[in-house]
């Protein structure tokens, strides 16, 4: 053996060192496309046009990146004579109605806190009245009726 180095690990000294390390971030995943109804319709009329076990329907099922238990869902759907219900739907879970003793009771606990705030400020200037009118010697009227 010699003494000299060999090609590889000169090739490894002389190379740039590279300053760029691999991304930790992860892709987001592509969506679905959301489909209308009539597309879902005519998906699974083309579908349903071939015969059971066709390499066509295979097809049809890469071509639009389904399964056949999305066809399933919109046949059953189909034949309901529930078109409007091959529309798409937001995820999620649906909204609840709005109450509309809830944006009153909102409404009036609003007020109130405004109301308590005024209170407040008007207790302070009757105390600053009292303050002054004990430093200057005068008597407030009484606010509680003489009976």
């Amino acid at each position: 053996m010699s003494d000299q180095p060999s090609a590889w690990i000169k090739d490894l000294y002389t190379r740039p060192a590279t300053t760029t390390t691999p991304s930790t971030e992860i892709a987001p995943s592509p969506k679905r496309p959301a489909r209308s109804a009539a597309e879902r319709l005519r998906i699974v009329e083309e579908y349903d046009s071939y015969p059971m076990g066709a390499p066509e329907r295979g097809a049809i099922l890469r071509r639009e990146g389904i399964y056949t238990s999305q066809i399933a869902k919109w046949r059953k759907l189909r034949t309901k004579g529930a078109l409007a219900a091959l529309a798409s739907q937001p995820p999620g879970p649906k909204p609840a109605p709005r109450d509309p003793l809830l944006d009153e009771v909102k409404q009036l606990r609003l007020e109130h806190a405004r109301l308590q705030a005024r209170l407040a400020q008007a207790e302070t200037v009757i105390e600053v009245q009292k303050k002054v009118a004990a430093l200057l010697g005068t008597n407030l009227p009484s606010t509680t009726p003489a009976g």
